[in-house]
């Protein structure tokens, strides 16, 4: 049973065309041009043990929002499709990950019900010409189109390149332990025999 999905969106913003291997290896490649952003998608799939392939031409004239909303939507609804009926999965992820002073904790449940816990004011608006405000926009955006519910916590860090390696490292961690099959569980994790 190969986990894999390819999605195509195109709209007035963004053209985007991504595909992406659950059980990969973790090898990906990221065309977004938005440099730290393609960092930290690559660090995702690294981590998450996934490969991911994505092209994306976005109205980067605009400002870089669109891009980074729309490929976590893409990739959200990507992760979803994939993943089917759940049957088997951990459904629940947790990662600490530290990066250098920096400790973050993703939580996550892919039970089908989309929420975002994000409780943090970045020190610095930008990281190279990245706005640090569009982390929350995606991970908003992969919440509300994977139908996740997903906590994250800065524990601590002061370094903001560090704090936002963190989250997407942890994120890809936490996505992996979620959505690993483990023997064990007959059907899906869920009383409602649906998730």
């Amino acid at each position: 049973m190969g986990r894999t999905c390819k999605k195509s969106r195109t709209t007035a913003e963004t053209s985007i065309e991504l595909s992406i291997d659950i059980d990969g290896s973790g090898k990906s490649r990221a065309v977004t041009g938005i440099g730290f952003f393609e960092h930290m998608l690559t660090l995702f799939s690294k981590h998450g043990i996934f490969d991911m392939q994505l092209e994306v031409e976005g109205d980067l004239h605009v400002d870089f929002h669109h891009t980074v909303e729309d490929v976590a939507i893409v990739l959200g609804s990507a992760f979803k499709e994939a993943l089917g009926e759940k049957k088997g999965i951990n459904r629940y992820g947790l990662a600490y990950t530290p990066m250098d002073e920096a400790l973050t904790r993703v939580s996550l449940d892919i039970g089908g019900r989309p929420y975002l816990s994000f409780e943090y004011d970045f020190e610095r608006d930008k990281v190279g010409e990245f706005d640090t405000e569009l982390v929350e926009e995606f991970l908003r955006g992969f919440s509300n189109s994977l139908g996740a519910n997903i906590h994250v916590d800065v524990i601590r860090g002061r370094n903001t390149h560090h704090i936002i390696e963190s989250i997407f490292k942890g994120l890809g961690r936490a996505m992996s332990q979620a959505a690993s099959i483990n023997e064990r569980i007959t059907g899906v994790m869920s009383t409602k025999g649906v998730i």
